[in-house]
């Protein structure tokens, strides 16, 4: 199966939308309009791992790299995750060395990891004619993305020894969890000392060892794209499927529809 965000990564920042509908429709047309990724998340939609398989043809049908979110760090989610066609899996609150280890064991084939084998699996096109159980584990390894996130304190307490652990290509900085495992009410909004520090951190880590930095842009405007770029991101995440939704309808709301019933009156 290809796998190409890697490749485009090496030549310029890579820009995806969190989906959370599921909806096959969504992830489609990310695509056809020239998105990199689809983020496609399980852990906070009644989704489960194998029910995400026409969401993840969607997006292979179109040209969008899939990369699917678990629920935890856990190696049977993260293979049957691949194996159903993700060119990468997300993996949230990490926050243990041990935790960063599971994220690699169940995404990499040995001598990378322990992830356990099956030719009759999308990822292996189904073991078809011409197929190549070494070629496979050597795509597999290569081109297919472990992405841990850093959405805890315990993860910003602990950062050498995890980024010590061989097999990671990204980091996915959720700065609203971030913050509030610190008690600090402010979500998305990047603009606290705290935050900043964090993902600064991440990214002097990060870079000398050629693994990305993850975060998202809410709003996804031209000016936060930027500011991401400028401090070392190069996946940039414009919003979900629902905030830009939201966004539409509300747009919609406020001046069309209560303009007119203004008007009407």
């Amino acid at each position: 199966m290809k796998n190409s965000l890697k490749e485009t990564m090496q030549k310029r920042p890579v820009f995806g939308m969190t989906i959370y509908t599921g909806s096959s429709a969504i992830v489609e047309s990310l695509g056809y309009f020239g998105f990199d990724f689809a983020f496609i998340d399980s852990e906070h939609t009644p989704f489960t791992v194998t029910e995400l398989r026409e969401v993840i043809l969607s997006a292979r049908h179109s040209g969008v790299s899939p990369l699917v979110r678990v629920t935890r760090p856990d190696e049977i989610e993260i293979r049957k995750a691949l194996e159903l066609g993700a060119e990468g899996i997300i993996v949230p609150h990490v926050k243990t060395k041990e935790d960063m280890e599971i994220c690699v064991r169940g995404s990499k084939f040995p001598p990378k990891g322990r992830r356990g084998y099956d030719a009759t699996v999308r990822s292996a096109n189904y073991g078809a004619i011409g197929f190549n159980s070494s070629e496979y584990i050597k795509n597999s390894n290569d081109t297919e993305m472990v992405i841990p996130m850093a959405e805890d304190y315990e993860f910003m307490d602990n950062i050498n020894e995890l980024m010590s652990v061989e097999g990671i290509d990204a980091i996915n900085f959720g700065p609203a969890d971030f913050a509030l495992s610190k008690n600090i009410r402010t979500f998305y909004d990047m603009s606290h000392p705290e935050t900043q520090a964090a993902l600064k951190e991440i990214v002097s880590i990060a870079k000398p060892k050629g693994i990305g930095v993850m975060a998202p842009a809410v709003p996804p405007t031209m000016e936060n794209v930027k500011n991401l770029i400028a401090k070392g991101v190069n996946m940039v995440i414009m919003g979900s499927d629902m905030f830009n939704y939201q966004n539409a309808l509300k747009n919609i709301k406020e001046n069309v529809l209560e303009k007119y019933l203004e008007e009407i009156k």
